[in-house]
C-alpha cells in the first residue's frame, strides 16, 4: 500500500487532511477487475477503471486502443471521459478512480488535468508505471494538484489476470 503523506503520516492534499472512506476499495477494484475481464474478452490488455464520486460510479472504462483504433482509450481515460461528460465538467474534484493496473505517464498526467483526488491501483506496473515503479509522478514539483495514491489493493489478483492474459496470448 502507497499513501502520500505529510509529516504525520495523515493524507495529504496541498496541506489538507481529507476524510477519506476506504471501505469501498475492494468492491470498486472488483468491479473495475470484471471491467477489464470484459477488455480481455475482446483481445484487449486487461486493465479496467471505475470512477467514483460521492459513492457513485461515474464512469467506466477498460482497454480499448485495439479495437477503437485509439492508442489513447486506456481504461483510466475512457473511465474519465465518461464521467466528465456526465458531471458535464472536465474537472472532477472529489472523485476517486479504481484501476486495476498502476497508471502510465498518458493517465497520471490525465488524473492531474481532471483533478481526480485519489487513485487506488492494483497491480504494479514495472515497465511504465509512474505512480511508483518509474517515479513518483505526483509528488513533481511542477505540479499544480496533487493526487492521492494507494496501491496494492487486491494487487495479487489483479497481477495474476494480467499474468494469465500474456501467458494465454504466448500459447496462442
Amino acid at each position: 500500500m502507497v499513501r502520500l503523506t505529510n509529516s504525520k503520516g495523515h493524507p495529504t492534499v496541498k496541506g489538507l487532511a481529507p476524510v477519506i472512506d476506504r471501505s469501498q476499495d475492494i468492491p470498486f477494484m472488483r468491479e473495475a477487475m470484471a471491467l477489464a475481464e470484459q477488455g480481455a474478452a475482446l483481445g484487449e490488455v486487461p486493465v479496467g477503471a471505475v470512477l467514483v464520486l460521492d459513492g457513485q460510479v461515474v464512469g467506466r472504462g477498460f482497454n480499448r486502443p485495439i479495437t477503437s483504433h485509439d492508442p489513447s482509450a486506456h481504461a483510466e481515460v475512457v473511465a474519465i471521459r465518461e464521467a466528465a461528460a456526465a458531471a458535464q465538467n472536465y474537472r472532477l474534484p472529489g472523485s476517486t478512480l479504481y484501476v486495476t493496473l498502476e497508471p502510465c505517464s498518458m493517465c497520471a498526467g490525465l488524473l492531474v488535468h481532471s483533478r481526480i483526488q485519489r487513485v487506488v491501483f492494483g497491480a504494479t506496473e514495472p515497465k511504465s508505471g509512474v505512480v511508483i515503479s518509474r517515479g513518483n509522478f505526483f509528488e513533481q514539483d511542477f505540479l499544480n494538484h496533487r493526487v492521492l495514491v494507494e496501491g496494492g489493493v487486491l494487487g495479487e489478483e489483479c497481477s495474476a489476470m494480467l499474468s494469465a492474459f500474456f501467458k494465454a496470448r504466448r500459447k496462442g
